[in-house]
């Protein structure tokens, strides 16, 4: 296996197992409040705790992972989610296992910021199409996760062995990292003279004019917080919306979000597959959240399950994977500082986790579940605004008809 092809499997897995450590916390939410002597409401509290800590290490993780490089910072996260998941099993207290939390949530951080980079990195001819397939593996970790936890309780078994494992595949990618040999972070490449021999000349972005942060990176970073806000607001909410409002039984409202997530999937792969190939990621940024407003609109005035079935799997396909085209855009807008543009949007990103559940449940509260949508489609024509404006920048910044690596030219 190719050095390049190693690097990809093994930030691929580390994704895998952060869609389980998404949903593990949750999950366990029964043994752990027995554990610490608490109630539900602490152990969400707990699961907040990780988005603090991945707030806490934004303000330094993007600069480490410019400076530093990747591979050390890909490891040191490694051995963060090591810590993590070894000792919340064998927590004593709830403060404890807060601090643990804390830095599941800065190793989150510290694996987001040298993550994308290093993939941009390494297959700089299909960039947008390997950061977006974080999105797939993730979604492959969320979906073995339920799995594990059945299969250790019908055993009657610790549950700590599910924590474990995860942490003993953590461990083995780090060994297996510290042998990898990574590019050179934030390299931009020389331009080199075409020749008669070129038969196949890569088409490569130079820039026409230096992008500004206050600009370009501004509206990227906000497209990073819509993002969040559309696969956010559905998740937590359609379920919600097809028992209250449609009428549906409990198992039929919680399978929508079943086929919302399979769109999601889906549309992950298609994009994987066209991304660089027939179409930009700023094109998907417009065309995604036009698609969303359709059917959240159709959503609010239909009935039928079926139908509300077709609309679950539009969503899904028309909300995911836009975050990690975020990403990839920054690191093209400022190609000289990938970990700290992406810890710019995950930071947005961040910020959407912990507002927009709470926005939303003062409107469900307020005015009721279908003002939620309302309120979803306001970010969606958002969404559009800022893609719309961003795609106008980037044909002002970007030569699209020159066909050389990335370079700077003076404007």
């Amino acid at each position: 296996m190719s050095n390049q092809l190693r690097i990809g499997s093994s930030i691929y897995i580390n994704y895998i197992l952060l869609g389980m450590i998404n949903l593990i916390i949750a999950l366990h939410m029964g043994f752990l409040t027995e554990q610490l002597n608490t109630d539900a409401a602490a152990i969400s509290a707990l699961i907040s705790a990780i988005g603090i800590g991945k707030l806490i290490a934004l303000t330094f993780a993007g600069k480490l992972s410019d400076n530093l490089g990747r591979r050390p910072m890909l490891i040191t996260a490694c051995f963060l989610y090591v810590v993590f998941l070894v000792a919340i099993p064998f927590a004593p207290t709830y403060t404890i296992a807060f601090m643990f939390a804390l830095l599941a949530g800065m190793g989150n951080s510290i694996l987001d910021t040298s993550s994308y980079p290093a993939l941009i990195e390494v297959f700089r001819k299909r960039s947008s199409s390997a950061t977006v397939l974080v999105k797939a593996f993730m979604s492959v970790g969320s979906t073995i996760l339920p799995l594990m936890i059945t299969f250790f309780m019908a055993r009657d078994m610790f549950y700590g062995y599910t924590f474990f494992i995860m942490a003993g595949i953590f461990l083995i990618n780090a060994l297996h990292l510290m042998t990898l040999k990574f590019p050179e972070a934030n390299r931009l490449e020389e331009p080199k003279e075409e020749t008669k021999q070129d038969k196949k000349p890569i088409k490569r972005l130079i820039f026409k004019e230096k992008p500004k942060f206050l600009r370009e990176g501004i509206t990227v970073i906000a497209i990073g917080f819509t993002s969040v806000g559309l696969f956010l607001i559905i998740q937590t909410w359609l379920a919600t919306y097809a028992e209250e409002v449609v009428g549906l039984p409990e198992a039929q409202a919680i399978n929508l979000l079943s086929v919302y997530s399979f769109g999601g999937f889906a549309t992950v792969i298609i994009l994987a597959t066209l991304l660089d190939r027939l179409f930009r990621p700023i094109t998907a940024l417009i065309i995604y959240p036009l698609i969303a407003i359709a059917a959240l609109t159709t959503l609010l005035f239909v009935e039928s399950y079926t139908i509300l079935i077709i609309i679950a799997f539009i969503l899904g396909m028309a909300t995911s994977g836009l975050f990690q085209l975020a990403v990839t855009l920054m690191a093209q807008f400022f190609p000289e500082k990938k970990g700290t543009s992406t810890a710019f949007v995950t930071l947005s990103s961040s910020i959407g986790f912990i507002t927009l559940p709470y926005v939303t449940g003062l409107i469900n509260r307020h005015i009721g579940v279908s003002y939620v949508f309302m309120f979803e489609i306001i970010i969606a024509l958002i969404a559009v605004v800022l893609a719309a404006f961003i795609s106008y920048r980037y044909r002002k910044v970007f030569d699209l008809e020159v066909r050389k690596p990335v370079m700077w030219r003076n404007p």
